[in-house]
């Protein structure tokens, strides 16, 4: 049985239309001759580059005493040009007078002169000439005249914008066969021939076992199309990746591009709309048409809720016109009337809630795959993909950096790989040990350590109690995650840090909501004990809580007054339209239990925070004196956690032990 081959596409080399003489580089060569020759000649006819101009005072006492003017003609009521006796143009005496062989002498003026205004200029002739008898005065004529240089004037601004429109006309032809006015109703996509695949294959793709499977076999059904078709299966359409950022759903299309043996179109949903009415429905179907002229082909669209946002009366008032018609077009061409076969579409997007329905529904995008977060095995997987480069240190530990990354992202595993890399790197060292990806960590997660800021004794002493309360007060909750250190070196944006092990949930219960809350409040309520005054250091922490106790409240149902309801708009809707979902008598009840229920887990705190102030204040000081305490010594200061939801396995309790020794 013959193996089958991928289908390529021979295309036929395209014949360029011959060369106009007056195309191309050398018709500029031409214009240009042609300028400067009819400049050249025109300086050489025109009398007003022949002539002199003097001042009726140099006139008066030089020109008209010699008695040999010939005749003075006013042109325009403005210039008086003074002509000579033919006689003297070859006289010594008048050699500024160009003889040019252009231009008989006697028709030339041999000098001219700026009047004010004409009854001036005879009043001052007249009295200059009172003692000449009447046969011997000068005759002075009048003429309206057109100069070559008012011509010249509006000329050369129409020939410059000519020349600018041909030269921007020419940019935008460059490589293209067709008509440069419309060229930006065509579609901006790149893509990717059978012979120029992309270097991002599914093997660099760690995780995410299912979502590859559900994109292989569409890569699979277009290299061996005949194992499907057989049995009467259809291949999909269209196939949306979503998921949060950073999960990989780019990644995953860039691997399509280099797995399929298929021409591959690649472009962002913005790419759709530009400020010209009807650019976005063009571009669509010049794509299509291109991806129907290449099929079997796959066309990637990126962030597709650049463009397919819902459309209904909400939206109204944005007057977004333009990208209507764009969607319009895209649902069209996706599944409409005329036939496309051949065309597989793949889509990504982190918003799927706000995507018209239309666009989701089967015939359009049949398969929708979700990219989560990645698990402790998973992120293994994806350390190990971005290690593959670096020089590592006989102490790295995979297992152990992944069981301290919960919820961390593929993007950002690759943000602390480079992070290590570029920290041992300023340390000089010859490859990339533990203690740089654990410090590469923090960095990710708090930011830069900034142990050169100045903070006085005073707000030095409040931070450290501060930290101490948020300590104290997760230590003896329930349903706090475990602490791994407490730090009163600013790191980012914050003066000081509690350092915590998330436990990977999928779902949080209103004890554990409450116990978060509280160990919120552990900083201020540790203020107001200790100083019996609070400061604004609680901001971030504050924020945090009633944001909680609000979505507790309105989203989760989980507060027994107002009962199971939820006023959760996952399609964000109601966002943009005046008001709220609820009445004003509900919001009112709303904030009085949000508020309720915050100063109830407040005064929990204090509660907690004054049963053990003796350690709080130890935990403190020792905190003044180091900086920063590890996991060792709160267990000493604290004591044990030794109930039993507290406990960890062993692979956590080493994981931590190793944390600790940075």
């Amino acid at each position: 049985m013959e193996s089958q081959q991928p289908n390529k596409i021979h295309k036929q080399p395209e014949k360029k239309p011959p060369k106009s003489p007056l195309n191309g580089s050398g018709s500029l060569w031409i214009y240009l001759i042609i300028s400067v020759t009819f400049i050249a000649l025109y300086l050489f006819i025109s009398p007003e580059f022949t002539t002199k101009e003097i001042s009726w005072k140099e006139f008066e006492n030089t020109i008209l005493p010699t008695e040999k003017i010939e005749q003075i003609i006013i042109v325009n009521k403005e210039i008086a040009e003074i002509y000579v006796k033919a006689k003297l143009t070859d006289s010594t005496k008048y050699d500024q007078i160009t003889d040019n062989s252009f231009n008989l002498s006697q028709t030339t003026p041999a000098y001219t002169i700026q009047i004010g205004s004409v009854d001036s200029f005879e009043n001052k002739l007249e009295k200059a000439q009172q003692e000449l008898p009447t046969a011997d005065r000068i005759t002075v004529t009048y003429t309206s005249r057109s100069s070559f240089l008012d011509i010249f004037s509006w000329l050369i601004p129409l020939g410059i914008l000519i020349f600018f429109w041909i030269f921007i006309l020419k940019r935008m032809s460059t490589g293209s066969g067709s008509n440069p006015l419309f060229n930006f109703g065509k579609t901006t996509a790149r893509i990717s021939e059978t012979d120029k695949k992309s270097s991002v294959s599914f093997n660099d793709i760690a995780g995410l076992k299912e979502a590859k499977v559900e994109v292989m076999e569409v890569v699979d059904f277009l290299k061996n199309p005949e194992t499907y078709t057989k049995l009467g299966a259809k291949i999909p359409k269209g196939v949306m990746l979503v998921g949060p950022p950073g999960t990989g759903k780019t990644l995953m299309a860039r691997a399509v591009a280099g797995e399929a043996q298929v021409p591959f179109f690649s472009l962002s949903g913005s790419e759709f709309v530009e400020m010209f009415v009807g650019v976005g429905a063009s571009r669509v179907r010049d794509l299509f048409k291109r991806a129907k002229e290449k099929a079997p082909s796959i066309i990637f669209i990126d962030e597709i809720d650049a463009v397919g946002r819902s459309r209904g009366k909400v939206n109204a008032f944005q007057t977004n016109d333009e990208r209507e018609s764009t969607l319009n077009q895209l649902l069209t061409e996706l599944d409409g009337f005329g036939p496309n076969t051949g065309v597989i579409v793949l889509a990504a997007t982190n918003r799927p809630d706000i995507l018209d329905k239309a666009l989701l529904r089967p015939g359009r995008f049949d398969r929708h795959i979700y990219l989560e977060l990645p698990n402790k095995h998973e992120r293994e997987e994806i350390f190990k993909v971005h290690m593959r480069n670096l020089v590592l240190g006989e102490d790295v530990a995979i297992d152990i950096l992944a069981t301290l990354s919960p919820g961390f992202s593929g993007a950002d595993i690759a943000n602390i790989c480079n992070e290590a890399a570029l920290i041992a790197a300023r340390k000089k060292t010859e490859a990339i040990m533990q203690e740089d990806f654990l410090e590469a960590r923090d960095r990710v997660v708090g930011g830069l350590e900034r142990k050169s800021k100045i903070i006085s004794p005073k707000e030095k002493k409040i931070i450290a109690f501060h930290e101490a309360g948020h300590a104290v007060a997760s230590w003896y909750l329930e349903h706090v995650d475990s602490l791994v250190k407490v730090s009163i070196i600013p790191r980012g944006k914050s003066l000081g840090s509690a350092w915590y092990l998330p436990e990977e949930r999928q779902i949080v219960t209103k004890s554990q909501f409450m116990d978060q809350i509280c160990a919120s409040l552990g900083g201020r309520a540790a203020e107001e004990i200790i100083f019996n005054e609070i400061s604004s250091g609680a901001i971030d922490d504050l924020e945090k809580i009633t944001k909680q106790a609000y979505a507790m409240v309105a989203y989760y149902g989980l507060d027994e007054s107002i009962g199971p309801l939820s006023f959760f708009d996952s399609s964000e809707q109601s966002r943009t339209l005046f008001g709220k979902p609820y009445s004003e008598h509900m919001a009112k009840l709303i904030d009085e239990e949000v508020q309720q229920l915050i100063s109830k887990s407040y005064q929990r705190t204090k509660e907690i925070l004054t049963t053990h102030k003796a350690k709080l204040i130890q935990l403190a000081e020792l905190l003044l004196k180091k900086e920063t305490v590890e996991k060792e010594d709160l267990i000493e200061l604290l004591g044990a956690r030794d109930r039993k939801f507290l406990e960890t396995d062993d692979h956590t309790n080493q994981s931590l032990s190793q944390f600790n020794k940075t």
